[in-house]
């Protein structure tokens, strides 16, 4: 196959980096990951927090491609940019029906359904533009062969279980995100990717991870869903605001700039792998706990406002998006930092894993004084990172002067 009549799609250079539209497309999925949030909100439970969970993994692993996608051609010409739009339109329609992803209808096309099949459509459009970018490159295509098998299998269960609902459906949505993920890994080892340009791939998950950080102060001002908020939801949007600006100190301030230079420096060969393993791994799981402390602030300011307030406090499904959402995060930075620059200290982890024993204590105090309690600690902890970063850069200096 030369291509699509005799059209080939353009190769992305060395050099590439973002471009606009590929910063629309992540928009459009970033608008579906707050969706998620709206259908944990509806109804605040373990059973739905675990389910937002599942529908996080499935998202971002629908998205990660496309990814891969940007690093190997121009997204934003020809054949290619309509066909993304194709995909787009696709995680648009999932994003609008997400909040009812287990309430099924008398209708054909339910919430469910829906989902499944515009989830099918956003991951048959990434192997379409990808078998057609192989078409003079044997790697890529042997690749695509190992990697299409379990993507495809993936959709049988997917569309079973949005068919049967209730629990055959998250038994089922779970195997097909095992059958994506380890497909991928194992078709990965076998094939490695080709990763083009470490700008643009390191650059698009930065990107998408400050904007999901952006929507923790969306659900600042749009927690209280009735009223503005005034008086302690006023101080509790500010806590939120500062609980924030330190989650994105902790990546963006310098451990970005460092895990860049860091998988630039690995071999061609490996660099794929490394790349893929850390922001495949690591950095997904930073966006799905930014997204539930997201949801954790929501609740907060809600409760503040609506004068809803959990009547022994915070309540465990609020208080485990806040200090469970911060615990995942703190942790995947950890294993991002370990699988980029190759440094983790053993105080790291103990503070990374304090959230969890504050968690009952939050649980059960007013939600203002929770979300204080977190905002302090997140204050500590990046005062305590920043202490860490410079012991490391004068290590480096040190062993960069031996002679």
């Amino acid at each position: 196959m030369k291509g699509i009549f005799g059209v080939r799609p353009v190769p992305a250079a060395e050099t590439h980096r973002t471009t606009m539209f590929e910063i629309f497309f992540d928009l459009v999925f970033v608008f579906a990951l707050t969706r998620v949030i709206t259908f944990m909100a509806g109804s605040p439970s373990a059973l739905t927090l675990a389910q937002g969970l599942l529908l996080l993994l499935l998202l971002l692993y629908s998205w990660s491609p496309y990814i891969w996608v940007g690093n190997l051609v121009r997204p934003d010409v020809g054949l290619v940019r309509a066909a993304t739009l194709v995909a787009m339109a696709a995680i648009f329609v999932a994003a609008l029906v997400l909040p009812g992803a287990w309430q099924q209808g008398p209708e054909l096309f339910d919430a469910p359904l829906t989902l499944a099949l515009a989830y099918v459509v956003g991951r048959a459009v990434q192997l379409v533009i990808l078998f057609w970018a192989s078409a003079t490159d044997p790697p890529l295509r042997s690749t695509l062969r190992f990697f299409t098998v379990p993507v495809m299998l993936g959709w049988i269960p997917l569309v079973i279980g949005a068919l049967l609902g209730g629990t055959a459906q998250t038994a089922l949505w779970t195997v097909a995100f095992l059958l994506n993920v380890g497909g991928a890994r194992i078709a990965s080892t076998f094939r490695p990717w080709q990763l083009r340009s470490v700008d643009h791939f390191t650059e698009r998950f930065g990107l998408v991870l400050i904007i999901a950080l952006g929507e923790s102060l969306i659900s600042a001002g749009a927690g209280p869903r009735t009223m503005a908020p005034v008086g302690a939801a006023v101080l509790a949007a500010l806590l939120g605001l500062t609980s924030t600006v330190c989650l994105w100190w902790l990546y963006f301030d310098r451990l970005a700039p460092a895990a860049r230079r860091a998988v630039s420096d690995v071999p061609g060969e490996r660099r794929a792998s490394v790349a893929g393993d850390a922001y495949g791994l690591g950095h997904s799981t930073l966006i799905i706990g930014a997204i539930y402390v997201a949801l954790g602030i929501e609740e907060v300011i809600g409760q503040l406002t609506e004068k809803s307030a959990h009547p022994h406090g915070l309540g465990w499904e609020a208080a485990t998006a806040l200090y469970g959402g911060t615990t995942l995060y703190l942790l995947s930075r950890l294993v991002f930092r370990r699988l980029t620059i190759r440094s983790v200290h053993p105080t790291q982890v103990v503070a990374a894993l304090l959230p969890l024993p504050l968690l009952p204590i939050g649980r059960s105090l007013p939600p203002l004084a929770a979300l204080a309690l977190l905002t302090v600690f997140l204050i500590g902890v990046t005062w305590f990172e920043r202490r860490v970063d410079r012991r490391d850069e004068r290590t480096a200096t040190a062993q960069a002067l031996l002679p």
